[in-house]
Parts: structure tokens; sequence; C-alpha cells
């Protein structure tokens, strides 16, 4: 129903900022060539990398990086990639979904597959959990940009599914509509903060304490690892729990 999903997605990042925020940047640069070699080198003309920029921006990666990426893959040096994508159980049985961009599977696949056995979870085979999710776009605008009932209105008029008003605008659509939806938004309300392609759990998995601690160290691990771009899982944390974990 629109205007009351209750939906959180899991992504954590936390500690360590200065040496997460080069990561972050790494990252976005990777995703920005991947796309340009992908397709074509102009935006205009190639959704994925048009995507790929706007949230590099939102990151405030620098105008250079963003240059450097396109013309890596403009060159034809740049690695080859694959999209990969890890399933599997973490802490209490909760479902993770692992995305990955890689030039090295016989790398990539025995690092995640350590990761889940360090923190007590079990690496399953694809499709083991991606059941529990749903793959949607998911478009945010800051709070100030319009209220509730306005970015509502304008994200059903754009033909998105949902729209949620929290401590951001959190606007969800068919993955397959995430270009026209979010063009239909930034006419009205300009540059989205983020446009997103992300897994959006349909059943949630609670856990306490001690089992959210140790998926956070999970979470961790996958994402400071190079090859790993998004990580998603869903995990039911109370607040209160998580203030702990925060502390």
């Amino acid at each position: 129903m629109a205007g009351h999903s209750q939906f959180k997605n899991i992504m954590f990042r936390k500690g360590k900022q200065d040496k997460m925020r080069s990561k972050i940047f790494s990252k976005l640069a990777r995703e920005i060539t991947v796309a340009a070699k992908a397709g074509l080198p102009d935006p205009s003309a190639n959704a994925r990398l048009r995507l790929a920029i706007q949230n590099a921006r939102a990151e405030n990666l620098p105008k250079d990086n963003i240059e450097r990426a396109i013309k890596k893959a403009s060159g034809g040096d740049a690695d080859s990639y694959d999209s990969i994508r890890y399933e599997g159980y973490g802490p209490g049985g909760v479902a993770v979904i692992v995305e990955a961009l890689t030039d090295n599977r016989a790398r990539t696949a025995p690092n995640v597959r350590s990761y889940f056995a360090k923190f007590g979870g079990n690496m399953g085979e694809t499709g083991s959990v991606s059941f529990m999710f749903s793959k949607v776009g998911e478009i945010t605008y800051p709070k100030a940009k319009a209220s509730a009932d306005a970015m509502l209105d304008a994200a059903i008029e754009a033909g998105a599914d949902d729209a949620v008003s929290d401590d951001l605008h959190t606007i969800t659509c068919a993955f397959e509509s995430i270009g026209e939806v979010s063009s239909a938004l930034a006419a009205k309300f300009g540059d989205a903060e983020t446009v997103k392609i992300v897994w959006k759990p349909t059943v949630m998995a609670p856990v306490d304490f001690d089992k959210a601690e140790s998926l956070m160290k999970l979470v961790d691990s996958l994402d400071e690892d190079d090859d790993v771009q998004n990580v998603f899982t869903n995990a039911d944390i109370p607040d209160d729990v998580m203030e702990k974990l925060n502390a």
C-alpha cells in the first residue's frame, strides 16, 4: 500500500570514517568504469552510467575522479569486471545478499565465504535467500524537499509504487522503471539524493543484541572488501539494540 510501507533497507556503514570514505570512493569509481565500459561513455545515453555518476556525486566523489573513471573505460585499459551476487545466512538466520564487481572470481568467492564462516553464517547457492527479497528501485530525497503528501502524490504520478517519509523521503518503484520515475521526480524536485537498485526484504528476521553484534561484524567485513559493492539483509533490529551497538 502506497505510503504505508515499514520497509527498512539494512545497509550498515560505521566506524573508521576516513578509511571507509576511501573505500566508498573506490567502489563508486569502479561502478562508473564498469557502467561506462558496458555502454556509451555519455551519461545522457547510458542510464546505468547516469545513475552511477549521480550516486557518486551524492557521496561527494570529486569531479576529477568521476572523469578519470569514465576515461579509464573509454581508453580500453580498464579491467574486465563481472557482476556477481552471493547469498547466504548470517547470525540468527538473517538472510544476506552480497553484490560484487570482481576481476577475479577465484579471489572474491573464497573471501566472501570466509566472512560468513567467521561470524557464524553460511554462504549458500544463488537463489537461497533472494526469494525473501524484491529487487526494486529506490530513490531518496531530503525531507525538506517537500511534504510527505506532496512527495507521495508526485511519486505515484511518476509511476512509483510507494513513498515513505521519515528522516528522508524514500520512493520505491519497479527496478525496470527507475530511470523514468527518477527523471519525472527530478523534473519536479531536482536531482535526488540517491537513485539505486536495491534488494527490499519481504520477510524480516528479528535478532537480539548478541546476534545483531555478530551480524554487524559480518556486514562490516563484507563492506570493507574491495570487491563488494553492496550488502543487504532482512535483519529486524530494535532501535534500543541499535543504540547500544552504535554507542
